[in-house]
């Protein structure tokens, strides 16, 4: 990968090489501690330690969200890019990285190779960019500078880079099999919740029929057992339908402000827009944020898949002990409302909150999807 190197150098390379995988393992090692994006703060925080940059970002595509955002720093304040839409057109400098699975260096002429609102806020003089790769799959990429100082990287610097890139393309995959996996556990809850349902509760029911169907009257302690057979039945769905029955909402550092603002960037033909008394602020409880935002995202791309809407509206308020949340979209005119398996899972999510997610036809050529969850105050 690099030019041979003198004996001393080979060494001073090992030993830079070593002390970085000692410190990312350190960093991967209390990655359990890190909750959500944090751990790629921390991953930015354990790349100064082993090496001259001094200002880091790390932009990561999100699979779910289909979207590349800022996932950690250091040196920068990672709020100033959360709003920030990082695609691979504006970006030719990351594509070039990821493509060739090299570290680049670039100064000077910075403008062309990055989304001018990054260049304008962090003006740096000189920048590395570091493919996050592994296997093929392109995860994102490490931006970072010295803090001023506009030195070219040695060799051994650019090799630090490459590796780290590496192991933090893994350690990104580690973290997604592992949500896989836990996706997959909640899925084989619900499978034994069915087979559960069906072994108890459909069979004592199925016997039930069976005794009530006859054409002869039930002698009393027929009648009695059938009683006895129902309460049981009874006792045990009450059991399993106060278990999750749905997956948890992701958790989420954005607000639904935020995400509306994503969403609007994302499908400027939506014609996305914030109506009501809250639309300053559009107030959801923290609590039920990922809620919001996981059922906001489902009425989108319900919108954009099955209609031709030319307006869709967002509207949130919290009134009489609830919080209510209301997308609509025009231009299901012609077109079937049709809800997609997006929005029914939604409405498991909505009842694990002890809320209710509706959605259909209003008012002519209008869809409506409504989220209607309790909560303790008025206000957020």
């Amino acid at each position: 990968m690099n030019p041979k190197r003198t004996e001393h150098g080979h060494d001073a390379s090992a030993l830079a090489t070593g002390n970085a995988i000692e410190i990312l393992a350190d960093v991967l090692a209390r990655s359990e501690e890190a909750v959500g994006d944090d751990f790629y703060s921390r991953l930015c925080e354990g790349i100064t330690r082993c090496t001259a940059m001094r200002r880091l970002l790390i932009f990561r595509y999100d699979s779910a969200r289909r979207r590349v955002y800022a996932a950690g720093s250091y040196g920068v304040d990672v709020s100033l890019f959360s709003n920030f839409f990082f695609t691979a057109e504006s970006a030719p400098l990351a594509m070039r990285a990821l493509a060739e699975d090299r570290v680049l260096e670039i100064s000077g002429d910075i403008a062309s190779q990055l989304p001018a609102e990054y260049v304008k806020r962090l003006a740096p003089r000189m920048l590395v960019c570091t493919p996050m790769a592994a296997r093929g799959r392109w995860l994102g990429v490490i931006l970072s500078d010295r803090g001023g100082d506009d030195a070219p990287l040695s060799d051994t610097e650019r090799e630090v880079l490459w590796i780290i890139g590496k192991i933090a393309a893994l350690a990104s995959m580690a973290r997604a099999a592992t949500r896989q996996y836990e996706r997959a556990m909640q899925l084989e809850a619900r499978i034994d919740l069915a087979r559960e349902l069906h072994e108890s509760v459909v069979q004592r029911l199925f016997g039930i029929s069976l005794a009530l169907s006859g054409d002869q009257p039930l002698a009393d302690d027929a009648r009695r057992r059938c009683a006895d057979e129902l309460q049981q039945a009874l006792g045990e769905l009450r059991s399993a339908i106060q278990r999750p029955l749905g997956r948890p909402s992701a958790q989420t550092k954005t607000t639904l402000r935020e995400e509306v603002e994503r969403l609007r960037h994302e499908h400027p033909d939506l014609g996305i827009a914030v109506e009501g008394a809250d639309a300053d602020g559009l107030a959801v409880p923290a609590e039920l944020e990922p809620l919001a935002q996981s059922v906001l995202a489902e009425a989108i791309r319900n919108a954009h898949k099955h209609a031709h809407p030319t307006r869709v509206t967002v509207h949130t308020v919290l009134r009489d002990g609830a919080f209510v949340l209301e997308v609509t979209n025009d231009g299901v005119h012609g077109h079937p409302g049709v809800a997609g398996m997006g929005l029914r899972l939604a409405g498991f999510e909505a009842l694990q909150h002890g809320g209710l997610l509706e959605f259909g036809a209003r008012d002519g050529d209008l869809w409506q999807v409504r989220l209607v969850v309790p909560h303790g105050s008025e206000s957020v």
